[in-house]
């Protein structure tokens, strides 16, 4: 079975895992994937990530889940840019998540960077997903 929505499944997969309290949740590995994980441990929402390679060719990443005082330290964790319906925003209409708390993931020309980092290089793009 095909799957339609790699980066969906991604954030249900670390969604799912904060809410059973779970230290370390797995998922197939893909380029988009390790970039968005690369934003997220930047920001400091997760510990960090390992790749694994399996000898049939597929890869497999871990990610280490973060928590504060025993509560996750990601609150909300949302898919934006679906792909039946694709949101995109310019650099002067990005949107800001939680007041400034939060973070927009887009994926841009200039690769897959936070909104803050968007702001200050000028560029827009899709909306990958929102994160506080």
């Amino acid at each position: 079975m095909s799957m339609n929505d790699p980066l969906g499944d991604m954030l249900t997969r670390i969604r799912n895992g904060l809410l059973r309290g779970k230290s370390k949740v797995t998922t197939p590995a893909s380029s988009l994937r390790v970039r968005v994980l690369d934003v997220l441990q930047a920001e400091g929402y997760i510990r960090g990530y390992t790749r694994t390679d399996f000898d049939n060719g597929k890869s497999e990443l871990e990610i280490e889940l973060k928590y504060y005082e025993g509560a996750p330290v990601i609150r909300e964790i949302a898919r934006i840019s679906k792909p039946g319906r694709r949101v995109y925003a310019s650099v002067r209409s990005l949107p800001r998540v939680a007041n400034g708390l939060g973070v927009s993931i887009l994926s841009t020309p200039k690769g897959v960077m936070a909104d803050h980092d968007a702001r200050e290089q000028n560029v827009g793009g899709e909306v990958l997903c929102r994160v506080f």
